[in-house]
C-alpha cells in the first residue's frame, strides 16, 4: 500500500508568506512516531522566525515547515517504541526547528509530522484535538523553567504531591508557558504566586494560583513582597518583556533563592513588520544583546542568578519522560491536569495557518490560536 499524501504551509524562504504545497510523507526512525494531525497550534516563535530566522536560527534549511504544537492520531510507530500504537490519540511538540534537528519532516504545520516519542502524550477521548494542541510548547517551556537541572531544579509532578512548603513566582500566569507554570508547580507541590491583567485573576486562581496581583499596578512589587513574607521562595520564572527587573526586585527581598528562569527576551520583536522595517532589525538585535549584558550584570550583583530557558531541552533529558511520559497522560485522563489556555480556532486547513501567524503577532490574552486540519 502507498504511503498517503502529505502536504504542508511551507515557509518557502526568509521573510515570506507561508505557501500550501505537497510534502514528503515522513518515515518514523526507531524511537519516532508519525502523526496524522488533527489541529496545530500557533506560538510567537512561529512569527519571529517567519519575519527573522534567517538571523536567529541560521542553520534551518528553507523551505521549511514551522510549527511546535500538533494533536492527531498516530498512523506510524517506530521499531523501539512500545508507549503508542497506531490509531492513539495523542498531543505532541515538533522540535524540527532545533538546530540538531533541522528538520521539516518535524515540523507541525502540515498533515503528517514526525515526532520524538518521548516528547509525546496520549490523550483521552473527551478531550477535543483543538484543546490538546495548545499545551505542548508551553508545556515544554514550563517544565524546562522549573525542573531542569540548570534551571530552577525543582522537585517533578506528580498525582500526590508532598507539600514543599516553598512558593513559586510566576510573573505572567495568564500567559501559555505560564497557565503551564502554575499547573506544574502545583502538581509538584508549591505554592504559587502570580501575576495577570484583571481580567484574568479568576483564570489564574482556577488553574491553581493562590494569589494573584495586577502586573501593572505601580505597586505590584511591594505588593509581592509582602504577600511572599514569612514564605520562602523556591525560585521565580518571568515570562513577558521586561519582567525579570521586577521580578528581580521581588526576589531580592524575599527569603529563599534567588534564582530566576526567564523564558522571554528583554526587547520585543513585536515592533517587527513586513517590507521595509525590517531593517530595524539590527537595532534590535543590538539593543537586545545590550540588555542581555546589562541584566546579567545587574543580577549578579544583587545576587541573583538568571537562567534562560530553552523550550526543547528536555527532550535531551529527564525531564521530558517525567512529564510527557509519567506525569501528563494520567493527569489529562483524571482531570488534574487542564489543557490551558483554551484555543482559539481562526480557520481550517493548511491554508489557514498563516492567519494564525497574523492573528497571534497581533496579540491574544488568556488564549490560544489554534487551527483544525
Amino acid at each position: 500500500m502507498s504511503a498517503p499524501t502529505n502536504s504542508a504551509a511551507w515557509l518557502p524562504a526568509k521573510h515570506g508568506r507561508l505557501e500550501v504545497g505537497s510534502a514528503p510523507f515522513p518515515t518514523a526512525g526507531a524511537d519516532e512516531i508519525v502523526v496524522e494531525n488533527r489541529a496545530v497550534a500557533v506560538n510567537p516563535l512561529e512569527w519571529i522566525l517567519q519575519l527573522v530566522g534567517g538571523v536567529i536560527y541560521p542553520w534551518l534549511d528553507y523551505p521549511f515547515v514551522l510549527g511546535s504544537d500538533v494533536a492527531g492520531e498516530v498512523v506510524e510507530v517506530g521499531s523501539a517504541v512500545t508507549r503508542f500504537a497506531v490509531g492513539d490519540r495523542v498531543l505532541g511538540h515538533a522540535t524540527g526547528t532545533d538546530k540538531d534537528e533541522n528538520s521539516a519532516a518535524a515540523g507541525a504545520f502540515q498533515r503528517f509530522t514526525v515526532l520524538r516519542a518521548r516528547m509525546a502524550s496520549r490523550i483521552p477521548d473527551g478531550l477535543p484535538f483543538e484543546n490538546a494542541a495548545v499545551l505542548p510548547l508551553g508545556l515544554s517551556t514550563a517544565a524546562c523553567a522549573l525542573f531542569e537541572k540548570n534551571q530552577l531544579a525543582l522537585a517533578h509532578p506528580s498525582a500526590d504531591p508532598v507539600p514543599s512548603g516553598e512558593t513559586v513566582l510566576v510573573w505572567g500566569g495568564s500567559t501559555s508557558v505560564g497557565s503551564n507554570a502554575i499547573q506544574l508547580a502545583v502538581a509538584a507541590g508549591y505554592e504559587v504566586v502570580t501575576t495577570a491583567s484583571p481580567r484574568n485573576f479568576a483564570y489564574v486562581t482556577a488553574l491553581g494560583a493562590s494569589r494573584v496581583f495586577d502586573y501593572s499596578s505601580p505597586t505590584v512589587v511591594a505588593d509581592l513582597v509582602a504577600a511572599l513574607r514569612g514564605t520562602r521562595l523556591a525560585g521565580a520564572v518571568a515570562l513577558g518583556t521586561g519582567s525579570s527587573t521586577p521580578v528581580a526586585a521581588v526576589v531580592r527581598a524575599s527569603e529563599g533563592r534567588r534564582v530566576i528562569a526567564i523564558a522571554s527576551t528583554p526587547v520585543s520583536f513585536a515592533a517587527l513588520g513586513d517590507g521595509g522595517s525590517r531593517a530595524r532589525l539590527p537595532l534590535i538585535l543590538m539593543r537586545m544583546g545590550t540588555a542581555f549584558a546589562i541584566q546579567a550584570v545587574s543580577m549578579r550583583l544583587r545576587g541573583i542568578r538568571t537562567t534562560t530557558v530553552w523550550g526543547s531541552a528536555l527532550k535531551d533529558t529527564e525531564v521530558g519522560p517525567a512529564i510527557y511520559e509519567h506525569f501528563l497522560p494520567a493527569a489529562l485522563a483524571e482531570g488534574r491536569y487542564v489543557a490551558a489556555p483554551d484555543p482559539i480556532v481562526v480557520g481550517a486547513g493548511l491554508e489557514s495557518v498563516q492567519l494564525g501567524l497574523d492573528v497571534q503577532r497581533e496579540g491574544v490574552s488568556a488564549r490560544k490560536v489554534v487551527i483544525t486540519l
